[in-house]
């Protein structure tokens, strides 16, 4: 595989986004159609179709291969308990097999069964029976009438905001510790205080909008790392219904909309642009995903794109938590940055903490030490890539760019790099594409206003 732009640091990298172009080339005249669908919470369903070697030529394990990361990258955009496999009984059976308990993907198996609360399983149907795409999209936030709340449940501190009529009138950030913290009275107590406080601002409530890390479904938390220490018994009992429950001490009625803080905060992208079809992607101490449809809805996907493939190469890192390997995680992180300084020739004290890494190969990169500029012209590259990659799945025309691994002369250099990755490979989609990177005001200002726009008032 010949690469337009080339991940300096990384020779072996295999962007999945050329491992579709490829199959499909490979596929035109002889191929096999194959249909993929995710089916999560209400029966709704995200498909994906795409060509395969037909079954029994030769190529049945590399056809699993390539479907296998489909299939993982599905899981984790969309979300979902069911996975179907339309058109190819060989590839169906081995999909079946790597998605069981003790398969290769037991991990994700008991991470979507966690979430949506019912048991695992992957259906084997005819082309004729393929699935439809079945979508939970609806018109979500932007209602900027009343009088709101909005919250953002963050891990180092929480930030409310009295939003009235669409104009904040109040806004505070109160520093907590809720992922070390085991006993979620604390969270309740600390989540009631916020909304309390915001409300003493206004006349009256009208609406609450919560923006906060994790899945969320119906309004009920399902898994959160703001509840890390939080024992399954109490999470069950005292955490899953917490935002509704605070609602109701708030007032009788009071609608509220809880959402993925990835999702808001590309909702409060795409209301500071005007526009839609906006995929916001922070690079932080992991990857984080938020998306707004052409539409301007929010999907309820999972958008957790740290678990989504993007190199193909099976030498590629390997996510220490779900075992598998070039997922974003290792990629888009503070943790892609670590794994390169050994190749750029960066000696990292071992005992600093990541983000202390982090800020050493941004000093470097500061004072214009070549070493570092190698580490994110790399990481450039492999992102760059991946936008092709994603774009498999979501309809983009903006890509929001934030957190801390992008701050600085790194993430100008980064976001050049992902832009001669579009124009030179992809010159179609980088044709309607645009990169942005928010200013501070919109990111904190922003996203208060976009989570208490959430609810509509009935």
């Amino acid at each position: 595989m010949k690469l337009k732009v080339q991940a300096k640091l990384d020779p072996q990298f295999t962007p999945l986004a050329l491992v579709c172009r490829e199959m499909r080339e490979a596929t035109k005249d002889a191929g096999q159609d194959i249909v993929i669908g995710i089916e999560r919470n209400r029966g709704y369903t995200t498909t994906y179709k795409t060509r395969i070697f037909p079954d029994g030529t030769g190529h049945d394990e590399e056809n699993f291969r390539f479907v296998e990361r489909i299939v993982k990258s599905l899981l984790w955009v969309a979300g979902g308990y069911k996975v179907i496999i339309a058109g190819s009984n060989t590839v169906g059976e081995k999909i079946k097999a790597a998605y069981t308990y003790g398969g290769l993907r037991d991990f994700d198996v008991h991470f979507m069964e966690r979430v949506y609360e019912t048991g695992f399983s992957v259906e084997v149907v005819s082309l004729e029976n393929a699935p439809q795409d079945k979508s939970s999209a609806a018109p979500i936030g932007r209602h900027l009438d009343g009088c709101r709340i909005g919250f953002d449940a963050g891990g180092s501190d929480r930030k409310v905001s009295a939003v009235v009529n669409g104009e904040s009138v109040y806004s505070e950030e109160v520093v907590w510790f809720p992922k070390t913290t085991s006993d979620p009275d604390y969270h309740y107590q600390g989540i009631l205080d916020a909304m309390k406080t915001a409300a003493s601002h206004m006349p009256r409530v009208d609406a609450i909008g919560v923006s906060s890390a994790g899945v969320y479904i119906d309004n009920r938390i399902m898994v959160a790392s703001l509840f890390l220490k939080v024992s399954d018994e109490d999470f069950d009992k005292k955490v899953k219904n917490m935002y509704i429950d605070v609602a109701r001490e708030i007032g009788e009625n009071i609608p509220i909309e809880v959402a993925n803080d990835g999702d808001v905060t590309a909702l409060a992208g795409a209301m500071d642009l005007g526009d839609n079809s906006v995929l916001g992607i922070a690079m932080g101490t992991s990857e984080a995903g938020g998306y707004v449809d052409p539409d301007g809805n929010i999907t309820g996907w999972l958008n957790e794109l740290a678990f989504v493939p993007v190199d193909f190469c099976e030498n590629a890192m390997v996510d220490e938590w779900s075992g598998d390997y070039g997922c974003g995680v290792k990629y888009f992180s503070q943790d892609g940055v670590i794994k390169l300084a050994p190749f750029a020739g960066i000696e990292l004290d071992e005992s600093l903490s990541p983000a202390e890494k982090l800020k050493v190969v941004q000093g470097l990169m500061k004072n214009g030490d070549e070493r570092a500029a190698a580490i994110y012209d790399t990481i450039g590259a492999y992102f760059g890539y991946a936008i092709a990659y994603y774009a498999e799945f979501y309809d983009i025309k903006h890509v929001l760019i934030m957190g801390r691994v992008t701050s600085g002369e790194g993430g100008v250099l980064l976001l050049n790099r992902a832009q001669e990755v579009l124009d030179k490979e992809f010159p179609e989609l980088a044709a309607k594409l645009d990169l942005n990177i928010p200013d501070e005001n919109s990111r904190r200002v922003g996203q208060s206003v976009a989570a208490a726009s959430l609810p509509k008032i009935n």
